[in-house]
């Protein structure tokens, strides 16, 4: 039996909420033991952007801590106590909620998996006790679905979601095996009078519990979804265009590809050496940590920071 936590960025008995507690009774059925957060309730400030968490984990003096006091910790053990998530957000804007890129920012850096294997590896090396390294389970492989719910009636008024979304996942490495964007909600009262959308939903907590059932790493990881996207690896439809040559780039995996034209129709294709470069994966975080390390500069750059910044201090400050 495996733990599906499901989480809900909406308002309380919302279609978000609904549509994920639709989706876990399906992982419940399915033999599954499943939790349910609903985000609003807590209390999670934003992150100050102070980096003393990544500063800790590549100097391999702290585990990515917070120095933040609020509710976040128990969002944290609950994501880390499962091995399955299930998120939903409904749409701001294009995109997902405030609280939603908070949490998001707060889990980011100090939750990436390549800087913290690199943190516990060095721990472990010298005989560091556990309670002084990262959390061992940050490493436990998981799998997870993203839903996006919009009123709009036009699909493109979501555009930004789901390739937004992959942040609550894109740190810890959890492997989306299916998603949904639910957009013209306004067509109906309340996501309980569509029983179409119910049983998608359905479906998404039948693939989780399919995913966590099987002992094969490629059928756990293997996509669920109804659509391909135009990335083969996270199945978004967002490209960006490099406006060199035929060149393109998913801006969800930050990997390079080619638009091609096959029989008239627009293709995209991503070759195996980019796909296994996706951010989304642990050789792609392992690059970013390695750039990081090897081009970020510290403190002591410029001698004079402090009197160049005079000028700036207080400037069109309301003074009242």
């Amino acid at each position: 039996m495996k733990k599906v936590l499901g989480l809900s960025f909406g308002r309380k008995m919302s279609n978000c909420e609904v549509m994920v507690k639709e989706a876990l009774m399906a992982c419940e059925t399915a033999g599954h033991e499943v939790s349910f957060l609903r985000a609003g309730d807590l209390e999670i400030k934003p992150c100050t952007g102070c980096i003393s968490c990544v500063v800790g984990l590549t100097s391999g003096r702290g585990k990515g801590d917070c120095y933040i006091k609020d509710d976040f910790h128990i969002l944290d053990e609950a994501i880390l106590d499962c091995d399955a998530l299930i998120v939903a957000s409904p749409t701001y804007v294009l995109s997902p909620t405030g609280l939603f890129k908070t949490v998001c920012d707060r889990l980011g850096p100090s939750h990436d998996i390549a800087f913290r294997q690199a943190t516990y590896d060095a721990g472990v090396a010298l005989n560091k006790p556990t309670d002084k390294l990262p959390d061992v389970r940050s490493f436990k492989p998981r799998v997870g679905a993203l839903i996006s719910v919009g009123g709009a009636m036009t699909k493109n008024w979501l555009s930004f979601m789901l390739p937004t979304m992959y942040e609550i996942t894109m740190s810890m490495g959890i492997d989306v095996i299916d998603m949904v964007e639910y957009h013209g909600a306004m067509a109906y009262e309340h996501v309980v009078g569509n029983q179409p959308m119910l049983s998608r939903m359905a479906k998404i907590g039948q693939n989780i519990a399919d995913a966590l059932s099987t002992e094969s790493e490629t059928d756990r990881t293997r996509w669920r979804g109804d659509d391909q996207g135009a990335c083969p690896v996270c199945y978004c439809d967002l490209v960006t265009i490099l406006h060199d040559g035929n060149r393109v780039e998913c801006p969800v995996c930050g990997i390079e590809g080619e638009l091609t034209l096959v029989d008239g129709t627009i293709k995209t294709r991503f070759s195996p050496e980019q796909q296994n470069r996706s951010r989304l994966f642990f050789a792609g975080k392992l690059e970013h940590v390695t750039e990081i390390k090897t081009q970020a500069v510290g403190p002591g750059q410029i001698p004079n920071k402090a009197e160049l910044l005079v000028k700036y201090r207080g400037y069109g400050e309301n003074k009242g």
